[in-house]
Formats: C-alpha cells, structure tokens, sequence
C-alpha cells in the first residue's frame, strides 16, 4: 500500500491519496474515503482509467497520482454530455481522440424495412449457435487484419468482456455469420444483458457492397424481435461514415455521444 498526502483544500486536514490494490486508488480525508480512481486493461491491451471523487480537487489529486504511477499512454471514456468529468480529465492532460455515438436500433421488421432483404446469391445466414468454430475464428481473424491494416481496430466499438489472451472470440454462440461454400464472409455479434448489444458487424474487405451487411442486420433484428426485444442498441464511431449510414438508414436513432480521451 502506497500513501501520499496532498493537500486539497476541503478543509483543515489534507487529502490522504492511497493506493489499496494493484490498480485502485483511494483519496482519504479524516478517514473518511471521498474519491476512488480504477485502472484496468481493456482485452485490445489499452489501459483504461476512471475516477469517482465528490469534488474537483480530489479528483485532480487522483488523476495526478495515476498518471505517475502508470505507464502511457492512459484512456478513459465519458458520456459527452457530462461536460464537469470531461473538464476533470482536461485538467489532467488528456485529449479527445474519438467519438463514439450511441444508437437505439428498431427490430420490427415493418419499421427497418429489413423484412425483404436476402443475402445476395451464394451466400446464406448461419444462425447464431451454429457457426463452425473453425471458419468462425478465420473470418473474424481475417477481418482483424483487414480493418487493423487499414484505420486500424481501434476505431472498432470498444470491446469490455473479458477473454482469454489472444483469443479474439468472446463466445462462438454470440455471432451468426454470412457464409459462402468454402469460408465464411462476414458476422455479426449480439451480445445478450440488459438490453441487446450489437458489439461487431463485419464483412471481409473483397465481400463488401454486396448487401451482406444489411442481410446480416436483417437476420440478427429479426431473431431479437421474434424473441420480443423491441429494441437493441450499438455504437458507432464518428468517423464510420458507412455504418452510421447503415443503421440510421434502418431507423436507428442516435441517443448520446461518447468521448474516447488519451493521455
């Protein structure tokens, strides 16, 4: 454990900013916690960081302490709409590097207009559940590099389940897949908590404009709604063009914004 005094002028007895764990801090005044800051490696190998502290100073000494005690560069998230925690981490010396936005995703058919849509000729929808492992993990590889060899993965909505280390598959049963007669073209994954997830919809590089992302989209909305979900929700970053196209294309309606800062 690691304690180093700061003074933050709350009042008469300085800030106590201790570090309880591997990667978890406490701000400590008269006993009494009144910050706490995390840190922890997202499965792409980032370093994430986030600070819950009742008043600006503390949060200043925690973000001072961290940034000391961790190796750069850090990341951190924040709902664009909380301009006060966005200030906090200015203050820190961090940086916008992306936007992400938010969409709520209709699944009635009637409303998407996705009721029609077929894959293009040569091409079926294998349903999630059902995916041959072997081809599944070759496509999402294959994808990895193509987007990794381009824009880079990421620009890809952030990935936060945990997984085994180089293991890119989170569960097989999550994704369906476009599949041809040898290989597999593209897959989409739903990710099934509170509310459905749209976590990655992908197709390789020479398969695209076909319609194969649409008719992927259309399968994964159609199976949710015959389930009773009237809704699913995704991400997508600012400067994907084609995927915000795609989706509000559909009806998805953005609902708030993320910001993705670095230091």
């Amino acid at each position: 454990m690691d304690t180093k005094p700061f003074a933050a002028g709350l009042g008469g007895d300085a800030v106590m900013i201790t570090r309880v764990a591997d990667r978890q801090w406490h701000a400590l005044e008269d006993d009494l916690v009144v910050g706490r800051g995390h840190a922890q490696h997202r499965p792409d190998g980032r370093l994430f960081v986030s600070i819950d502290a009742w008043h600006d100073a503390t949060f200043d000494r925690l973000a001072e302490a961290m940034s000391v005690e961790l190796p750069a560069p850090l990341y951190t998230v924040v709902d664009e709409a909380d301009a006060e925690l966005t200030a906090g981490w200015r203050r820190a010396g961090f940086t916008v590097r992306r936007r992400e936005w938010e969409y709520a995703v209709p699944t009635d058919p009637r409303v998407t207009g996705l009721e029609a849509v077929l894959p293009p000729p040569g091409v079926t929808i294998v349903p999630a559940g059902r995916a041959d492992e072997r081809l599944l993990r070759a496509v999402d590889r294959a994808i990895r590099d193509e987007v990794e060899a381009s824009v880079g993965w990421q620009s890809m909505p952030a990935e936060v389940m945990a997984r085994p280390e180089g293991d890119t598959i989170v569960d097989p049963a999550m994704y369906a897949v476009a599949a041809a007669a040898d290989r597999y073209l593209g897959l989409i994954r739903v990710v099934r908590v509170i509310r459905p997830r749209i976590g990655l919809l992908a197709v390789r590089a020479g398969e695209q404009r076909r319609g194969i992302a649409r008719a992927l989209l259309a399968h994964a909305l159609g199976t949710l709604h015959r389930s009773g979900c009237a809704e699913a929700w995704t991400e997508v970053d600012e400067s994907n063009r084609a995927a915000s196209a795609l989706f509000e294309g559909i009806g998805a309606r953005p609902m708030s914004s993320n910001l993705e800062l670095v230091r």
